[in-house]
């Protein structure tokens, strides 16, 4: 006799989708870069209100950034066997402590030129594997939710420039209106919130948990993981091409948001409250190109829309501050060109997670940072030497003749173009589920090209 299966037994119930997660990582990413925009704009007005000097300045930004690029290249393995949530809430509470070290020191007297530097290295180092640990969670967490790849991309940079965008307004505020050491001090807050979040919203999740290996923690075993990752790096054409663009970019852009803006700030524009309107302003128009992006970007070409935001976004911003000594050609600059640079981060976050397996995601993720951040610290230094050596506008005009030459890259090398043909699918990586109809995108990859000490992968230049 033949038995009918009833229906609710041919039916099985499927997952729900679970937002949460997501959401709380995005909203730790939030806080996280808002506190990054305090210290982007906090830690240089400190140093010129303290010392005066262009070149101190340059100095701090590489003693922070050159630690980001450290960690990147050899944390990935680290992160894997230590647990995405336990490194992010780890390093969030060292960081939280060495931010916040800074002006006690200072209110208690105590602070040397040589302890700024210390604190900013300390900070750089262990924030870099915290930020890599959170990111390469989007993908997992985007099936989990229900959303594409994409869109979570595009919101992850929405947020990302929202956050710039409240960050570089609330800095230039209170460095106005209190000074420098209150901003660093909430700064530190955020850490804390940021690692609250992660400690609450992301338990349970089984991608976020220490990954188990066959192998035995050892010395050896370590080497091999990492050099896993550096072999798939190198044998990927398009991904070499991402790490060597941004690498180059990246310390120009450090060169523009820790000195060369803060510095014609402070000569031609008025100070800390100028700095901070133009930094919100450049955010805020990130924040609607990386939606933008979000809903209309699958129409178009993504090598074409990236070869045309590097070209509109980035060069006139040099120029304009050159020739201008006013901030209303700057912000008009910065706001055109924020909508274009707005589209950057989700389309080579998505482009990087379509072709990196799950088990090697936090290994290629931290190489790929490390290569982006490794020129940033030489940025903030050669910055800071060309300023007292040749003058602000000899330097605007050098760095934006560099950045020139380097968008033209997507336009010469044919690699670039393979960007608009999907992926390898990795039966290890697992493609995120399509939204469902009625789902709505949940309104929040640290980016790939940023000029921002702490972010560990690119992002959104500052403005």
């Amino acid at each position: 006799m033949n038995e009918r299966t009833s229906p609710r037994a041919a039916a099985a119930p499927a997952a729900p989708y679970d937002r949460r997660p997501l959401a709380a990582v995005l909203s730790a990413h939030t806080i996280s870069t808002i506190g990054n925009s305090l210290t982007l704009i906090g830690v240089p007005i400190f140093v010129l209100s303290t010392t005066g000097s262009a070149g101190r300045a340059g100095v701090v930004a590489f003693c922070a950034t050159l630690p980001v690029a450290v960690s990147a290249l050899v944390g990935g393995p680290l992160i894997d066997r230590f647990g995405r949530r336990r490194t992010s809430i780890v390093t969030d509470l060292i960081c939280a402590a060495s931010v916040a070290t800074i002006p006690l020191l200072h209110y208690a007297g105590l602070l040397e030129f040589w302890m700024l530097c210390a604190l900013m290295a300390v900070g750089g180092l262990v924030a870099t594997p915290g930020m890599t640990a959170r990111s390469v969670l989007i993908p997992d967490l985007a099936e989990r939710a229900g959303t594409t790849l994409a869109r979570a991309a595009s919101l992850t940079e929405a947020v990302s420039s929202g956050a710039r965008m409240a960050g570089a307004a609330l800095a230039g505020v209170l460095a106005g209106l209190f000074g420098a050491e209150a901003v660093l001090l909430l700064d530190a807050a955020s850490f804390l919130l940021s690692a609250s979040l992660i400690a609450v919203g992301v338990r349970g999740v089984r991608a976020a948990e220490p990954m188990k290996s066959t192998a035995p923690a050892s010395f050896a075993a370590y080497r091999r993981d990492l050099r896993e990752g550096y072999r798939y790096v190198a044998g990927g054409g398009l991904l070499l091409a991402v790490v060597l663009m941004i690498t180059f970019t990246n310390g120009l852009n450090q060169s523009w948001s820790a000195v060369l803006l803060p510095v014609h700030a402070d000569d031609n524009l008025g100070g800390a409250t100028q700095l901070g309107i133009l930094s919100a302003l450049f955010g805020g128009s990130a924040l609607l190109g990386a939606l933008l992006y979000g809903a209309f970007g699958h129409h178009f070409s993504r090598w074409a829309v990236l070869t045309g935001a590097f070209v509109i976004g980035e060069v006139p911003r040099f120029v304009v501050a050159a020739f201008t000594d006013s901030t209303l050609p700057l912000a008009v600059t910065l706001v055109a060109g924020g909508l274009a640079i707005g589209t950057l981060n989700p389309i080579l976050t998505t482009v990087i997670f379509e072709r990196v397996p799950l088990e090697l995601r936090s290994r290629v993720s931290g190489i790929l940072a490390a290569g982006c951040q490794m020129t940033i610290p030489l940025g903030g230094l050669t910055a800071g030497i060309l300023v007292e050596g040749a003058g602000l506008r000899t330097a605007l005009l050098i760095v934006g003749g560099l950045y020139f030459l380097a968008t033209l890259s997507p336009l010469v090398f044919p690699v670039w173009r393979s960007m608009d043909t999907p992926g390898p699918v990795h039966a290890s990586a697992p493609a995120p589920a399509p939204a469902p109809a009625d789902a709505h995108p949940l309104v929040a990859a640290a980016p790939l090209s940023s000029s921002e000490p702490s972010l560990p992968r690119p992002s959104s230049p500052a403005p």
